[in-house]
Parts: structure tokens; C-alpha cells; sequence
């Protein structure tokens, strides 16, 4: 807990137990007030252009102080952004840190370094190293998002790892990560977002597999300006979920309604119910009643506009901290001469800290506005001064407490003016504005992936070995063996998903494997992609390997949101604090109809950056990029192959031990006339199209790009144009989806147009999903008779002599 030394004064003297609750109260009320006036003066920083936007907590204080109450080293919080009380409260937050993020601050914002709004919040759950930390000597707050109800998918990961850690004691050893399972995971979430489906989905899944998830309602009677009338039936969450209730064999939840101005019942009903959550692992909802918003949803607006003059008063006179003082006074705790004083304290101390904040932040602007004024000076001190940077000169000067981006853009403005100037001032200015804009990389542009020595990237190469009696089995084989060596040989690993555990998927990867290790470590799931991807969130973020499973490609929509919106982007929104290894498998590409033969990796691939994305073209290859991924701190998604499973392939020796590394594209059959880029499925559509090709004597360099996400780190498909000068991109995804993504890292990020003597050409898909039936398929996908089409057609442009139009 932050000390706070201007309330020692106004604390009881005495340490008698009486004493001490007097003095827990008084602190308790100091810090809401606190907060309140974090959010009055939050407010008025953004009405003055100080800062950007404000998110308030203002009228929930009085409840997240309860609920600090009952939180303990080792829990998890996972919540939305109102929750600045709460963070008080628990000393994770000073009102410094409150205001440093208010105005982005990169130095001084420690949760995200400037990089999300206020309230946004985020402790450090490993080191820059990538190694964890022990997280149960700190209050863990997983890294917010600002989507509405997505806090609950990775919530109750975090609780279902509590599960997993007290259902296998081998897991113990690791005691940094728990302590018995005996963690709880809150979720804060307004009432409004209650709407949202994961919310229900969550909850059923928390209710069915009894994770120690509880779940606070934070219910201020509004969803911006939209009632609850129109939110929830009922108008009431609570009544809403009855049927969740807990039965006689308990199953189900328990659900707790209370006023969020009831100071005392407040942190009776918190402490109770969290725990029980903690010692029987039974899901509760905290229905939070009559909280109020005295400054309505944001900055952006005024709650006047849609609130009646009644609801106006009512807010006035149920106000959390008003009513938590007038308690305080009837029952002798403190009297209410010294509650104002707290109130005018609390005032005083926050625009202190809020002054210091300022301070802070705009100090090195100040000193980089006159650095770049002394340039000016310096170039206007001869004659003939240019009316350019006259002009220039002017606007920095007229500016009113500028952001460091409008200076930089100023120098850069001045920069271009002295184009043709020669002289030390024109190379001086250059370094430092070089030097800016260094800064700015460091701090907006760091930590999407992992640059510790545990990086995926770094992962050692080991090649596949193959003896001469090397078996040759179907290719769901080799998944299977390798599966079971991995969860034989790492008690970290669990894998998950929709028909995952009794029938060992659907295409029998995991077949025979629950027997074998237990359906605590292999196991179904109810048909729910959002929360299993929270469940690997959660898992991974508390030191688990977990393996989840979308059953088809086309369903990785259901869970695109929580892996775009989180998964994705947890390293690099809480600034590197956080990290989430998890794996994501699936299958895709070609088999049958609308929905089982998706390969629209044109979206995935611009939604998951953060995610390194793997399209191995066989079981072998999607080993070895498992093993990769096992052995990193990185987050990734593998897109097995649907029409693979039953091909041979030769099991190698070291299954279990060789590597595929990521961003390291394969040349597969070389070539001089034409280089042929593809993944997936399609590399033996490729390969049969270049059969047909051979005997039109044309030569094709096949390159099987492997993963998308990172893509060709060492220029191999480059060094291919050198020799070809031709290209051909062919993929499933519809025109200009993963096909755009791959010709733009070849023809303009790795300087491949300079090495083309022809258009270059992609083979897609249609545009439409492919219909039901291999006819359909065969119309809508490519085919290896596009791929001679397209091929012969670069060539009779080079040579229609030597391949005549036909």
C-alpha cells in the first residue's frame, strides 16, 4: 500500500483492534475521495486540452475499496477500465501514476508505457528477460482492453488455471505460479456489457468446470446513455441469471445483490463470498445495485443529456462516498467536520500529484521545444533568411503547450526547407531529430513479439532425422506420436478443445492420449471458441503451455476477437510487462463447402499481428513449428493442413526434438524460369502443376513459405527473383487476401521489384466461399491447371516462339 502521509494526521493515535478499524475505515474513505477527485480533475485536464480523453470511475469507489478488501497476493484481477479505486486501494496506482497515463506519458505511464488510455491497467508478470516472476508475492492485474466484455474470456482462464494447478500437485514445484490453487480471479465489468455473449458464455463455462471466478457488476443503471430497460431482461442481472444459481448438488454459481452505497455490507458480502470462491472453487456474481456516475460515461460527454432531473438527484443525494460518510458520522467513527477535512485534503493532495505529473511529462517537451528554438535562432541570425523557415519559426512559437509530436513535425517541416543547404546546422538539426525519432521507436514500437533470448525466432534449428527403418504412416499419425512425447515429457502442456479429449479430435491427434494422461490434461470443451481462447490466454499467462484447439478454420471466427483484441496485443499493450505463450491449432484449406474449407488468411494475418502464424504443408513440418513455439515465450497460431491427415509422410527419429524456424521459407524444387511462391495445401497443388510444366519445358522454383507471420526474415524469395526475374504468389485466400500480404513483403518491403522482368501474377481463389462437393472445389480453388495456365502465360510473353499462344 502507498503511504499517504497527509491523512496521518486525521488516523486514530491508538493501535487497540477498535482503533485499527477506525483507522481502516478512515483510509478506506480517504482513498475514495481520492479517486473521485482524481476523476474531477481528470476531466477538467481534458476540457483544457491537457489531455486527450478521460475514462471515469467516479461512483464506483465505495465498492472497489470493499473489494480491495478481500483481494490477496496471488489472486488475478481481470477487469475493465473504471477500476481506479480499486487500484488505490491495493497501492498499485498512485494518483501520479493515474495522471502520467492520462496524458500518455511514455516514461511515466507503468502500466502501459503511454501506449492505452487511462485506467487501463497492468502489473509486471515477468521480467525483460522473459522469465517469470513469483506471482504470488504481488496483486496480478492482467493488461486491460477497452472491448466491451472481453475481460472475461481471459478472466476466467486465469481462474480455470487455478483449477489446473490444484488438480495437479506435479505442477507444485513450479511455486511461483501458485500457491495450491488457491487463486481467485475477479472480473469487474459494467452492467451494460452483461449484454455481451461472452459474458454468458464465460459464465456457463465458469459455472460447468467451477473455477474460482468471481465476477463484479458494476451497475450505475445506464450503458452510456442507453437504460437498462433496453440492456437486460428484467432490468436486472441478477434476476436475469436465477437460473444459474447454485443447486443442492452444488452446481452452478452464487449470486450476491448489494447497494453500492453500503459501506459496511459492501465488505461483508466481499469478504464471504470471495472466500468461499477460494476454498470451493464455486463461481459467484457480485451484483453491485445503484452505483452512480456523477460525470457520466466519459469525457466525451455530458450524462445531463440523457439523465431526467430526477435520476440527477437521486445520484446527488445516493452519491457512494456521501452516504459512506454520513455512516461514518451516525455511527461515531469519525465525525462529519473531519470527513470534509479528509474530502478537502484528498483535494489538495491530488492536485499536488496531478502538478507533479504535469511536470513529469511536459518538462522534456519544454526542453526540446527550446532545443529545437536555438536551430531557429542559429539560422536567422544571417542574412537572407528564407520566409520558409520565417514561418516556421512562427508557428512553434505560437504554439500553446504543444505535444513532442508537433515539434518533431515542426523540425521535420524545417529539415525539408534546408533540402539543398549545406552547413554543420542542416547535419546537427538532422541528428536530432534522428534522435527523436529514435525515441519514439523505442517507445511505440517495441514489444509486439518477444526479443528475449526466448523468442521464437531464436528458437536453435534442429533438423529432422530419418533413419533407413523410418516408418511411413498417415500423417495424423505423426501428430499423435508427437503429441504424446510432448505431454510424456512437459507436465506443463494441456491440451483442449471442442472433441479434443475422449475422441482425440476429429482427426484423431490426439486419439488415445486422455487415457493415457488423464482428461484433467486432455480434455473436451462445451462449443465455445471465445472462452477456450481464453482459456489459453489465461493458462499461458500464468506459466501453463497450453494447446487449444479450434476445430475448423472457419470457426476461428467465433475466436478471433479475444485472440486480435488480447492475445495479440497483450506484449505490446502493457509494455512489455506481459506475455501469454499460447498455441493455437487448427485445420483448414481444402475439403468441402462453405464453412470446412477456409483459408482466409488474408484476415488472420492482418488481425494477429502479435501471433506468429504457421501454414506448415504437412504433419512433419507442423512438428517441428510446435516445437518451436514450445520452446519460445511467443504466442502462435498453427493452420494444419484438412486434406493431409491420411497422406504418407516418413515418422523422423527425433520427433520430439527438431525444429522448424519461423520466417525461414523452404526451397522445395529449383527452377530458372519462374519462382512459384505458396503455403499450405497448395504447395501440392503447386507441386502437381509443376509436373504438367516440366513438360512444357518450363522451369519452376517452388518455394513453400511456411509461416506468414513472420515472414521470409532472410530474403530467400528475393534471392530467387535474382535468378527467375518472374513471380507467381499462389494461394487459397480470395483475391488480394494473403496473396496482397505476401507480394507487398516481396515486391516493395524486400525490394523485389527490382528484380522483376514480368507482372508479377497470383492464382486465388474466387471470391466467393467455396460450395459443397469436390466439383465445387475444384471450380473455386485453385487447380495444378492454373497454375500451367498462369506459368505458360508469363512464358509465351517472354518467348512466344519457344511457347506459343495455344
Amino acid at each position: 500500500m502507498h503511504d499517504y502521509p497527509v491523512l496521518d494526521g486525521l488516523l486514530v493515535d491508538e493501535v487497540e483492534q477498535t482503533d485499527k478499524f477506525v483507522n481502516e475505515v478512515i483510509r478506506d474513505f480517504w482513498i475514495c475521495c481520492l479517486s473521485r477527485e482524481a476523476s474531477l480533475l481528470a476531466r477538467r485536464e481534458v476540457l483544457t486540452g491537457k489531455a486527450k480523453f478521460g475514462i471515469l470511475g467516479d461512483g464506483k469507489e465505495v465498492p472497489q475499496v470493499a473489494l480491495a478488501k478481500a483481494f490477496k497476493k496471488g489472486d488475478w484481477r481481470s477487469g475493465y477500465y473504471r477500476d481506479q479505486t480499486f487500484m488505490f486501494a491495493l497501492g498499485l496506482s498512485t494518483v501520479e501514476d493515474y495522471f502520467a497515463q492520462l496524458y500518455a506519458d511514455p516514461e511515466n505511464d507503468p502500466f502501459s508505457g503511454g501506449r492505452q488510455m487511462n485506467s487501463h491497467y497492468a502489473t509486471a508478470l515477468k521480467d525483460e528477460n522473459d522469465q517469470w516472476l513469483d506471482h504470488k508475492k504481488s496483486y496480478n492485474i492482467s493488461s486491460d482492453i477497452s472491448s466491451t466484455g472481453g475481460q472475461m474470456a481471459r478472466g476466467f482462464g486465469l481462474a480455470f488455471a487455478s483449477k489446473k494447478y490444484r488438480e495437479h500437485k506435479t505442477l507444485l514445484e513450479h511455486a511461483s505460479f501458485t500457491d495450491n490453487g488457491n487463486e481467485i480471479c475477479v472480473c469487474t465489468i459494467g452492467d451494460a456489457s452483461t449484454s455481451e455473449g461472452v459474458f454468458w458464455e464465460a459464465l456457463n463455462a465458469a459455472a460447468v468446470e467451477k473455477v474460482p471466478l468471481g465476477v463484479a457488476v458494476w451497475d450505475d443503471g445506464y450503458g452510456i446513455s442507453v437504460p437498462k430497460s433496453l440492456q437486460t431482461t428484467k432490468q436486472s442481472i441478477s434476476e436475469a441469471l436465477e437460473g444459474f444459481l447454485i443447486d443442492e448438488n452444488g452446481d452452478g454459481i452464487d449470486i450476491y445483490v448489494v447497494k453500492a452505497y453500503d459501506y459496511p455490507r459492501l465488505c461483508e458480502v466481499f469478504e464471504k463470498g470471495i472466500h468461499k470462491i477460494r476454498e470451493t472453487h464455486t463461481p459467484a456474481l457480485f451484483h453491485v445495485e445503484e452505483c452512480t456516475q456523477p460525470q457520466g460515461h466519459s469525457t466525451s460527454g455530458s450524462h445531463e443529456r440523457y439523465k431526467s432531473r430526477d435520476r440527477l438527484m437521486w445520484e446527488d443525494e445516493m452519491d457512494g462516498i456521501s452516504q459512506m460518510a454520513k455512516w461514518m458520522d451516525d455511527t461515531g467513527i469519525a465525525p462529519m467536520e473531519k470527513l470534509e477535512k479528509i474530502r478537502e485534503e484528498a483535494k489538495k493532495y491530488v492536485k499536488e500529484c496531478k502538478q507533479r505529473a504535469w511536470k513529469a511529462y511536459y518538462g522534456p517537451i519544454q526542453i526540446a521545444r527550446q532545443d529545437l528554438g536555438s536551430f531557429y535562432t542559429k539560422l536567422n541570425s544571417g542574412e537572407n533568411v528564407d520566409s520558409r523557415i520565417v514561418e516556421l519559426q512562427k508557428e512553434l512559437d505560437e504554439m500553446l503547450e504543444p505535444l513532442i509530436s508537433e515539434i518533431i513535425q515542426n523540425a521535420r517541416r524545417l529539415k525539408f526547407a534546408l533540402i539543398g543547404t549545406g552547413g554543420g546546422i542542416v547535419d546537427e538539426l538532422d541528428g536530432w531529430i534522428n534522435h527523436k525519432m529514435t525515441k519514439a521507436d523505442e517507445y511505440y514500437h517495441t514489444h509486439l513479439y518477444s526479443h528475449a533470448e526466448s523468442s521464437a525466432l531464436k528458437v536453435p534449428v534442429v533438423q529432422p532425422q530419418f533413419s533407413s527403418e523410418a516408418e511411413v504412416v498417415n500423417g495424423f499419425q505423426i501428430l499423435n506420436r508427437f503429441f504424446d512425447l510432448k505431454l510424456a515429457g512437459n507436465p506443463q502442456i494441456f491440451a483442449f478443445g471442442e472433441d479434443v479429449g475422449k475422441i482425440g479430435d476429429v482427426n484423431q491427434g490426439f486419439a488415445g492420449l486422455q487415457e493415457k494422461y488423464t482428461d484433467t490434461r486432455v480434455f473436451d470443451t462445451g462449443i465455445r471458441e471465445w472462452t477456450i481462447m481464453g482459456q489459453a490466454i489465461g493458462m499461458a499467462m500464468r506459466g501453463m503451455r497450453p494447446i487449444a484447439e479450434i476445430q475448423y478454420l472457419d470457426y476461428l471466427i467465433y475466436g478471433l476477437e479475444p485472440l486480435t483484441d488480447d492475445l495479440a496485443t497483450l506484449r505490446y499493450r502493457s509494455n512489455g510487462l506481459q506475455q501469454a505463450p499460447a498455441i493455437i491449432r487448427t485445420r483448414g484449406h481444402r475439403l468441402e463447402g462453405i464453412w470446412h474449407a477456409g483459408s482466409h488468411l488474408g484476415m488472420i494475418v492482418n488481425a494477429l499481428r502479435g501471433i506468429y502464424v504457421c501454414v506448415p504443408r504437412d504433419m512433419v513440418q507442423a512438428a517441428g513449428m510446435y516445437n518451436t513455439l514450445l520452446q519460445s515465450t511467443d504466442p502462435g497460431l498453427v493452420i494444419e493442413c484438412l486434406n493431409g491427415y491420411r497422406l504418407k509422410e516418413q515418422m523422423p527419429d527425433n520427433l520430439d526434438e527438431f525444429t522448424v524456424p519461423l520466417g525461414l521459407p523452404e526451397v522445395l524444387s529449383e527452377g530458372e524460369d519462374i519462382t512459384l511462391v505458396t503455403y499450405g495445401s497448395c504447395v501440392r497443388v503447386a507441386q502437381k502443376g509443376i509436373e504438367l510444366l516440366n513438360h512444357a519445358g518450363i522451369s519452376i522454383e517452388l518455394i513453400d513459405v511456411r509461416t506468414l507471420l513472420p515472414f521470409d526474415l532472410e530474403g530467400i524469395i528475393v534471392r530467387s527473383l535474382e535468378k527467375t526475374n518472374r513471380l507467381i504468389v499462389l494461394d487459397e485466400d480470395v483475391p488480394g487476401g494473403a496473396s496482397a500480404f505476401i507480394l507487398q513483403k516481396i515486391i516493395e518491403a524486400h525490394g523485389g521489384y527490382w528484380q522483376l522482368d514480368s507482372k508479377p501474377v497470383t492464382i486465388t481463389a474466387y471470391e466467393h466461399r467455396p460450395p459443397y462437393g469436390s466439383d465445387g472445389d475444384y471450380f473455386t480453388k485453385p487447380s495444378p491447371e492454373d497454375v500451367f495456365e498462369s506459368a505458360y502465360a508469363i512464358m509465351n510473353k517472354v518467348d512466344s516462339e519457344e511457347y506459343p499462344s495455344y
